[in-house]
């Protein structure tokens, strides 16, 4: 029984690794091309054969000297990014927590509506909230890119989920002890979802870095567009920067990279434990 169960432990995890290849092998080629000369690329395209002795960090070179523009863009992403998980955690888990942990009227009727939302695709909402862009007078500014994502319906019905889980009895015992409700939550119940907070920091951080069509419809001027936005304007009719583009693709891999790194202790557990009610 026990050599049966090694020998199937070995089995996942060869199949696994070939798997994790597989899903790495495109970031893979975007490594490697990012090294090639950009005529290479210009003739070639991007593919995993290469001359060694072509390599260079030229087009690295480039965009840390020349290319002025790109960084703008990064750090348009990097200042969204961060400010969307930062409010997102905030509003999504109160929204959440207060569904999940007090009896008020409309209570079911509020997650119904978080749940059909849930269902209706982006594309349709675009148009109202493009409408409502323009009349609060945000159109081409940092809060019009975050305001779809501040209090996300996933993240409420994660937050939801998971605070299902938590002992009401720990309120009732803070309430006699004279703590407010505010209180309850911010030193008592908030560190009881640390591992749904760290999920969810890397789920709305992934989102709205990668985030493309919304930014494209709210954004107008070259010094406030995002990176996926940027990046989309090297490709042109009349000529593409492939030693920005690609180089610069590959560095936009590693803020995500250090968001997973920096919560993936919480990040399995958050998401397995909000899953399940209790």
């Amino acid at each position: 029984m026990i050599k049966n169960h090694k020998t199937a432990t070995v089995i996942g995890t060869i199949f696994f690794a070939i798997i994790s290849f597989i899903a790495l092998f495109p970031i893979l080629g975007l490594i490697i091309s990012s090294f090639r000369p950009s005529s290479d690329l210009m003739r070639n395209g991007m593919s995993l054969t290469f001359n060694l002795g072509e390599l260079n960090i030229d087009n690295y070179f480039y965009i840390f000297t020349e290319a002025g523009e790109y960084w703008q863009w990064y750090g348009n992403s990097l200042i969204i990014s961060a400010l969307t998980i930062c409010l997102s955690l905030f509003f999504s888990s109160m929204v959440g927590y207060a569904l999940a942990m007090y009896d008020f009227k409309g209570r079911n009727f509020i997650f119904i509506l978080v749940l059909f939302i849930i269902m209706v695709p982006f594309e349709i909402l675009m148009l109202p909230l493009y409408d409502l862009m323009i009349d609060l007078n945000l159109i081409d500014s940092y809060f019009s890119v975050m305001m779809p994502l501040i209090v996300a319906p996933i993240a409420v019905f994660f937050f939801r989920q998971y605070a299902l889980g938590l002992p009401k009895a720990l309120m009732d015992a803070a309430r006699i002890d004279g703590a407010t409700e505010y209180g309850i939550y911010y030193r008592i119940m908030m560190p009881l979802m640390l591992p749904s907070f760290a999920a969810m920091a890397i789920l709305q951080g992934l989102n709205s870095w990668n985030n493309f069509l919304w930014p494209l419809l709210v954004l107008r001027s070259n010094d406030m567009f995002t990176l996926p936005i940027g990046l989309a304007t090297l490709l042109t009719p009349y000529g593409n920067n492939y030693d920005v583009l690609i180089a610069g693709s590959v560095m936009t891999i590693i803020p995500i990279v250090i968001l997973f790194l920096f919560f993936q202790r919480y990040f399995v557990s958050g998401l397995t434990v909000g899953g399940v009610k209790g």
